[in-house]
């Protein structure tokens, strides 16, 4: 589905930047006869638009060529906007600088090569921003099921998380998961939150024509080899695209570390991505940024606080021992959402869960106060955290702290989210927040630590601020 897609949005990107480049064209030569920027143009020197045509004709098939060398329409699904930006970047340079040193040898009117320098940084501007807008444009179509690859994970191990997890944390891919297949009896039917366990490999032939699927990534250990070439022929039967993840001896794929003595690759293990010189800064951001929104808002928490007390007896603040970076104890704060009493009475809804695994949550929990609905929608009930991320225990951004006995209860895999410090804001949060099961939470916290960075801490902030302000997902 995605290639389909693909055909026809790739002739209407290249249509699109012909009409920009020659946009920009226009653009430039405004600003340079016009507006007559940095420069003042003589009289003697003045000609018409008509002259340039020559030159915009040469620069838009020199751009498409150099466009298509560089791979600017080529797909890919991984590649940033920023990616883009830089190889358009990349191309109108190079077709710019070409354009200037065929002027120097043929130059029949007084041209303006100041004109080159505006073309070139409008160029990028408007290409830049028309990826954006496209980017916007299929982000939500993908988001809705329409222009996705369904796509089968052949094995439910490491290997397998990983790349579910990646496709649920990065719908932009594309990819759309139908679920995954599993030879050990334990895996085959034992769903991974909303992700289906759909059976064993031999089910696979009925699973692809009954669901549609469009491809299939196999990621099952190295000594199975003989099965994946099984799969990859069935697959190939029935015009499927089949894909293999190597697994390396067992080695999960965020650890790999791969580099090469002339020409020998050397494969080793790379530690987690908050680390060192990385968890100094993102330590240094929550500092400075817990410090002053605690000062600014002081205001708002003590007007809080007030609104609680009066509201229901008990204190204004709730207390609670959570499980933080490597597994060490701390107190977390938050505003007091329901009664004083409200742990002694948990016992008796156990029964109305409705979340996943060790996770407790009510959409209609009777225990919460009347503040407290609109404090838990808001999420400001967990403003006084900015304490816990000031004294180093939790962060700004990182998984959300759990309470022992949730962690009592978790498998091996799910221990490794306590690989980072918790955070106010999560991945999981700006992904669905109540409404995902407890698997999928695991899944993206383990992707966020992987695949930390200070932009997708940003990015996470960001996408905070849409779901408080709609309480997105929020009981």
């Amino acid at each position: 589905m995605y290639k389909r897609v693909w055909k026809w949005y790739q002739p209407i990107a290249i249509a699109l930047d012909l009409v920009l480049v020659n946009v920009a064209l226009l653009v430039a030569y405004w600003l340079r006869y016009e507006l007559q920027w940095f420069r003042e143009v003589e009289p003697p020197f003045r000609v018409p638009f008509s002259a340039y045509w020559p030159s915009a004709l040469l620069l838009t098939v020199t751009l498409l060529a150099v466009y298509l060398w560089e791979g600017v329409y080529t797909l890919n699904r991984g590649r940033s906007w920023l990616d883009e930006v830089l190889m358009i970047a990349k191309g109108t340079i190079t077709s710019i600088a070409a354009l200037i040193i065929i002027s120097l040898f043929y130059r029949p009117t007084l041209q303006s090569r100041l004109i080159y320098a505006y073309d070139l940084v409008i160029i990028v501007i408007l290409l830049g921003a028309a990826r954006l807008v496209t980017r916007h444009v299929l982000d939500r179509l993908r988001r809705r099921g329409i222009g996705v690859d369904r796509v089968l994970v052949v094995g439910a191990g490491e290997s397998g998380r990983v790349v579910m997890r990646n496709i649920v944390a990065r719908p932009e891919l594309g990819y759309q998961l139908v679920g995954f297949v599993d030879d050990a009896p334990e895996k085959a039917r034992a769903d991974l939150g909303r992700i289906k366990a759909l059976g064993t490999t031999a089910e696979i032939p009925n699973i692809i024509q009954e669901m549609a699927v469009d491809e299939v990534i196999i990621t099952l250990p190295w000594m199975s080899h003989r099965k994946m070439l099984n799969i990859c022929e069935q697959c190939k039967r029935q015009r499927v695209v089949a894909r293999i993840v190597p697994d390396l001896f067992q080695l999960r794929l965020s650890e790999v570390d791969i580099d090469d003595l002339d020409g020998v690759p050397l494969i080793g293990l790379k530690e987690t991505s908050i680390r060192g010189w990385n968890r100094a800064l993102k330590r240094a951001l929550d500092l400075v940024v817990s410090a002053l929104g605690l000062v600014a808002l002081s205001p708002l928490l003590l007007v809080i606080g007030a609104i609680i007390r009066l509201d229901s007896p008990g204190p204004a603040l709730f207390r609670q021992t959570r499980v933080g970076y490597n597994g060490s104890l701390f107190t977390v704060f938050k505003f007091r959402t329901m009664r004083q009493d409200a742990e002694a009475g948990k016992a008796a809804l156990l029964s109305q869960n409705e979340s996943t695994g060790p996770l407790f949550k009510m959409r209609n929990d009777p225990r919460r106060t009347r503040i407290g609905k609109w404090l838990r929608r808001s999420s400001l009930d967990e403003l006084p955290q900015l304490y816990n991320v000031l004294r180093g225990e939790m962060s700004l951004v990182g998984p959300r702290p759990a309470t022992p006995d949730e962690v009592a209860q978790y498998n091996a895999w799910h221990m490794k989210r306590l690989e980072a410090a918790p955070g106010m804001a999560g991945l999981s949060q700006v992904s669905g927040r109540s409404e995902l099961t407890f698997e999928e939470i695991v899944l993206l916290d383990l992707y966020y630590i992987e695949n930390w960075s200070l932009l997708l801490d940003f990015k996470i902030l960001l996408r905070m601020i849409p779901s408080v302000l709609f309480g997105r997902g929020a009981f």
